[in-house]
């Protein structure tokens, strides 16, 4: 982005960059952005209801225990590939410590105050405010934390904004008791994050280590908080101008080659900490600079913003390629705050209506850069409440497409699909994927991913979990051999046509697989025709068969497979009505079988899809010839 470049081009020395921004931000102590405690007009007229809950919550965590943080806590993602004992703990602090913080600021009578201490001390005591899984950023690697070589992830970064925000809360009420312990936050922030960061280019989530494709949303949610803790607590001017000179040289390693049509890779299960920490970011600098440093008008910032909005389907349901959930939990107040500074009244309009419907809750977290503004800006929704319905989304760059049959309503077709490569941040395996939603409800889907685990990062048993291999996408298996991952596995010769009466996305889906798949072309054209149908054709060329050709489709649906070349999928809406699709399929080629995949018991997929299994449907034929084509024709089902 211009303005980010010209604040980072090199000049003749690092005191002259130091100095431009040192030009333009505030002084130390005079960014004030929210009321702290002593503004008790402010605090005092937050809305009943919302002072009761916090207040409600700070008594809930009056008799909290800090509990330690052990050695053999920290040893479970390395025993066990436990990602969760470890950073539930940790959050929890954090969640304690930010509902003890706006209690007392909403009550004002120091019944909080000494265990907000007790908070501040604990986490001071913390031996690292990583968490284990991402350990490899030291050089000893998994195991336990090496206390000489601090180093700075996701969760360190959430540890800095909460107490950058205490201290700038309720330092007062602290300082009553003792200045030692904004002293401590001071010389913790310092040790943990200013200095290594000062220090250190070698951390990937910079950018500054060109060997790697791209930085992903690790880029601006760990420099917004990183930025929101250099201009609360570093008091060096020098120091501090230094600092956010560093961190507009990494924003820009994430807005420089971030895909120019605004999509999201990671999907919009990430967008809240990709596009939406990008906004954090550039919000806050606005802020502090008087709105010297202004980029809202720049296309991609604007469309990295709307593409929340362009991948919604209906109610609960977003496009969910890769490691997004079907149902992701994106803040309102985030996307309302986007769009208002964008002058979008699209976006506007779907934060109002996730917020009036209470489907995505407005935040309030241990984020307390997005729970301030969300408290002090509660009664702001004032836009219309409704969902966007976007006809048509096509991002070249990203290559991902949606199309509806209606503009502005969920009724009848729709369809999203995929092109991109298989080395793409929380990729699955699944180059030409994609779904097909029917009055807004699933019909063929892509199933997402269960909770984090070990596995789920590891280079080689990644690739062994059932929801990142291409058999379980609505894609071919080619002799039987799915997709392999990496960036060399792609698509090719991606083509898109979009007019009134119909859309066809196509694409060669070939060289995803590897050789011994002996496919030299798979050619996947997929046309909507408004307010008809789907066809979803196949033309593949192999070069020799050596096993069976199966076509998977995965439903959440009832399937009825009874009558050859007919797959009924059918299910009941929210409100009780039949909904589903009927697919015609050629039954002289393709016979049919069906399994159950079940789904963990109470987790991440069981909720998103709110039952205990998937159907696998499996389009196979044993004797596949070299060259052939096929359609599957999708139609809504009519009861």
């Amino acid at each position: 982005v211009e303005q980010l470049r010209l604040l980072s081009v090199p000049l003749t020395s690092v005191d002259e960059r130091d100095r431009n921004v040192l030009e333009l931000l505030k002084p130390p102590g005079e960014w004030r952005p929210f009321p702290d405690i002593d503004d008790r007009d402010a605090w005092e007229s937050l809305p009943e209801d919302i002072k009761e809950r916090r207040i409600e919550a700070g008594e809930n965590a009056l008799d909290f225990d800090w509990p330690t943080l052990t050695a053999t806590l920290s040893l479970k993602f390395e025993r066990e590939g436990d990602r969760s004992s470890y950073s539930r703990a940790h959050s929890r602090r954090r969640s304690m410590l930010a509902d003890l913080v706006l209690a007392e600021c909403i009550e004002n009578e120091g019944r909080f105050v000494d265990q907000i201490m007790n908070g501040i001390w604990a986490i001071s005591e913390q031996t690292f405010w990583n968490t284990p899984q991402h350990l490899y950023l030291q050089q000893e690697g998994y195991g336990l934390p090496d206390i000489t070589e601090p180093t700075v992830d996701l969760h360190a970064g959430m540890m800095l904004n909460l107490l950058a925000w205490t201290d700038y809360l309720v330092g007062p009420r602290l300082d009553e008791i003792s200045p030692l312990i904004r002293e401590r936050i001071r010389v913790e922030a310092d040790r943990r994050i200013f200095t290594p960061l000062l220090d250190r280019d070698d951390f990937w989530w910079m950018g500054f280590d060109h060997r790697r494709e791209r930085v992903n949303n690790w880029n601006p949610w760990i420099n917004s908080n990183w930025l929101v803790g250099v201009l609360l607590l570093e008091e060096d001017e020098r120091r501090r101008a230094h600092a956010v000179y560093k961190i507009l040289r990494s924003l820009d390693e994430f807005i420089d080659p971030h895909p120019r049509d605004g999509g999201c890779d990671e999907g919009p299960g990430y967008w809240n900490h990709a596009a939406g920490s990008l906004f954090d970011s550039l919000d806050i600098l606005y802020s502090a600079t008087d709105g010297e440093i202004d980029v809202f008008e720049e296309p991609v910032i604007k469309r990295m913003g709307q593409y929340v909005y362009k991948s919604h389907i209906h109610d609960d349901f977003f496009i969910n390629f890769g490691d997004t959930s079907p149902k992701p939990g994106v803040s309102a107040d985030l996307i309302y705050r986007y769009g208002a500074r964008l002058g979008d009244e699209r976006m506007q309009q779907f934060a109002a209506f996730l917020d009036e419907t209470g489907r995505i809750r407005s935040y309030i977290g241990s984020d307390l850069t997005r729970t301030l503004h969300y408290l002090f800006r509660v009664d702001e929704f004032d836009a219309p409440a409704e969902q966007p319905y976007a006809r048509d989304m096509w991002l070249p760059d990203t290559e991902h497409v949606a199309a509806r049959s209606v503009d502005g309503s969920p009724d009848g077709l729709y369809f999203a699909a995929k092109a991109g490569h298989n080395g793409e941040a929380h990729n699955h395996n699944n180059v030409g994927n994609y779904m097909v939603f029917v009055d807004g409800y699933p019909a063929i889907v892509d199933a997402g991913v269960e909770a984090y685990t070990g596995d789920t990062f590891d280079p080689e048993r990644r690739w062994e979990l059932w929801t990142m291999q291409s058999g379980y996408h609505n894609l071919p298996t080619i002799n039987g051999v799915m997709q392999r991952n990496g960036l060399q596995y792609r698509a090719r010769d991606v083509e898109y046509e979009a007019d009134d009466d119909s859309v066809t996305f196509s694409l060669d889906i070939a060289e995803a697989y590897p050789e011994e798949a002996h496919v030299d072309q798979w050619r996947r054209a997929i046309h909507l025709e408004r307010g008809a149908h789907i066809e979803v054709s196949e033309d593949y060329v192999l070069s020799d068969v050596t096993d069976e050709l199966k076509m998977t489709l995965m439903t959440p649906c009832n399937v009825d497979a009874s009558e050859p070349g007919r797959l009924m999928l059918t299910d009941e809406k929210s409100d009780g009505k039949p909904y589903g699709v009927e697919v015609a399929y050629d039954a002289d080629r393709f016979n049919v079988r069906t399994e159950e995949v079940e789904l963990e018991p109470g987790g991440r997929l069981a909720r998103a899809w709110e039952q205990s299994h998937l159907t696998r449907i499996l389009l196979y034929d044993a004797e596949p010839p070299l060259e052939d084509a096929f359609t599957l024709r999708i139609t809504e089902w009519k009861d």
